[in-house]
Order: C-alpha cells, then structure tokens, then sequence
C-alpha cells in the first residue's frame, strides 16, 4: 500500500515509516505539517494518508482539517485519522460522509500495532475504522439526550465492534455470540439511534455518525 504520513512529532513519525516499511508498505512521504501535507498528497496521490489531528502552525486541528480537504479534492485517497483526543468539531463532518476509506484512531491504538495495522488496511481496502471511544464520546455529544443510555450493556459491546469495523462474523468470534444474534443486536441498535437498516456493514457505522452531525 502506498502511504503519506502527516506527523509533527520527528520521533513518532520515524516510528510510524518504519513501521509501515518493515510491514511491506511503500511510504511516499513523510511531513510534519498540514500544508506539506496537502502538497504530497497532490503530487504523489497514495492510497492512503496518515494524519495527526493537531499539527503546525496552531497545533489545533491542522490536520482534521487537512483531511477534509484531502476527502474533498481527492476522494479516491483513504484517510486515517490519529489523536490524542477526540476533536468534535470537525470530526462528524470527516467521518460522516458517502462511504468508507475513512478511519479515526486515538494514539493509544497506535501502541497496538496489529490493531493499528488492521485499521490501516481496512481504510486503505475502501472500507472504515473507528476507534470505540470516539464513537461513545460523539454519541454522547451528539444529541440532548445521550442516545447510549437506550442501550443495553450487549448493545453496547457491539456497537464497540461495529466502531471497529469488525464484520458480524468477526464481532461474533469476538463477543463469543452466534452470528444471528449479532444482526439482531446491530438492527436494535440502529432502530434505538433512529438510524434505518442499510445494506453494507461499515455503511451502517456511517449512518450512526451521520446522525450525530443532524
């Protein structure tokens, strides 16, 4: 997979070339800032962006904002959002959109280098990648009446799952659960969150973050 890391951190992002190169992927370019960023992307068109939320010159949401634009200019370009928190005010808006090839991960992820590995191939293959925590502090934001308190406690752990961009086969396997009773889980979710059933399964996770942003 052809990458370009957007990381002010020197240290971090010699970590993250090395990681991908020793994996077998080809890093295009590695920056330390949003408009450097911007520019590799246009010149190199990778499959996939790697990208710090805050980065240079206000160390604030340079690089979610950069990723926007990366999914505005040029969609074919998957784009994986890493933070050390979660950024609400333009993260529905990212993570919301028309299809997958989109992922966000808290920076502890990172330090779980399969979990970190398997988001970046899930992204990079068209598909989606969320880390649970984000999803549980947008819903929670989200609305009034915080729409995870319908919710049972099974519910829940699917939704992590599903956050994850886990099929229901692999949130099965997971949750020690027959595949059947994952479907039924996931169509009470979406019937309590409002969202109606819809056919791809990193689509339905789409719907969910759809709805924070209404």
């Amino acid at each position: 997979m052809r990458v370009t890391i957007a990381e002010d951190s020197a240290l971090l992002r010699e970590g993250l070339v090395r990681l991908l190169v020793d994996e077998g992927h080809e890093v295009l370019a590695a920056v330390g800032d949003a408009r450097a960023l911007l520019g590799a992307v246009e010149r190199e068109q990778p499959d996939v962006v790697v990208a710090d939320v805050r980065m240079p010159p206000g160390h604030s949401d340079e690089g979610v904002v950069a990723a926007l634009e990366i999914r505005r200019r040029w969609p074919q370009v998957g784009v994986l959002v890493l933070s050390q928190y979660v950024e609400r005010r333009h993260t529905a808006q990212l993570i919301g959109g028309d299809g997958g090839r989109v992922g966000y991960l808290l920076k502890d992820r990172v330090a779980q280098v399969g979990e970190f590995l398997d988001a970046l191939e899930r992204v990079g293959a068209g598909g989606a990648a969320f880390d649970p925590e984000v999803v549980r502090q947008l819903l929670a934001a989200g609305t009034h009446a915080d729409p995870l308190s319908r919710l049972t406690p099974r519910e829940r752990d699917v939704l992590d799952a599903m956050a994850e961009g886990l099929t229901n086969i692999g949130t099965a396997e997971r949750l020690r659960m027959s595949v059947s009773a994952v479907e039924k889980h996931v169509a009470s979710i979406l019937g309590k969150l409002g969202i109606p059933e819809t056919a791809g399964y990193s689509r339905r996770v789409l719907a969910v973050l759809r709805y924070l942003g209404s």
